[in-house]
């Protein structure tokens, strides 16, 4: 069954994705391993076999959603992009895809690990700080939260397929102290990993 999709700003980060939906599907394919391996392996480590990811920003499903389902980890995503969840819903049909803003989000239920990998970095800045709350709120004890930024606070603009788009970060120091204030532990933290494409990565355990 698909579950509902949820009220969905009209941001302007949602419709560019909307508008280079065709061209993100036929891009971001899933070569084998991706590059953003090493990072899910380290997530899926802490995993029990079989254990939920829930997946903020899920584009059309690659790779990451992939890479779990691939390990046998059942995924849930959101995307404020129409068009990328029916990507997703073409892909993957027996998962929970959902058209839907990850700013206040609540599904009532949580996961083992939270993926908000290149989407969380489209956020405003206190949108970002209050992103941490739905964070917990969505793991277990335990449970793993992965997630890119920028190296450092700033604000800038990218381009794909034409399309601008607006990245903010806070500071790293920002981002412990959020981290911190909200019970998780920094497992892995990478600026500009060469290894990733130049991602800055944080891999993070919720304490408890």
């Amino acid at each position: 069954m698909i579950p509902p999709d949820l009220p969905v700003p009209q941001t302007a980060i949602c419709a560019a994705y909307q508008r280079i939906a065709p061209w993100f599907a036929a891009t971001r394919t899933a070569p084998n391993p991706p590059m953003e391996a090493p990072w899910l392996r380290a997530m899926l480590a802490h995993l029990a076999p079989g254990e939920a990811v829930l997946d903020l920003g899920c584009g059309t499903g690659e790779p990451l959603a992939g890479f779990c389902l691939g390990a046998g980890h059942p995924v849930t995503g959101i995307d404020g992009a129409p068009a990328m969840i029916a990507a997703c819903r073409e892909r993957f049909p027996a998962m929970d895809w959902i058209v839907g803003d990850m700013r206040g989000l609540d599904l009532g239920r949580t996961f083992g690990a939270v993926m908000a990998w290149d989407s969380f970095f489209h956020l405003s800045h206190d949108d970002q700080r209050a992103m941490f709350p739905v964070f917990s709120a969505h793991l277990r004890p335990g449970g793993m939260l992965l997630f890119t930024s920028g190296p450092a606070h700033g604000e800038a603009v990218g381009v794909m397929d034409g399309v601008a788009f607006r990245h903010c970060s806070l500071s790293p120091d920002d981002y412990r102290r959020l981290l911190a204030g909200h019970g998780f532990a920094v497992e892995g933290h990478v600026a500009k990993d060469p290894d990733c494409g130049g991602h800055t990565v944080w891999l993070t355990r919720k304490e408890g």
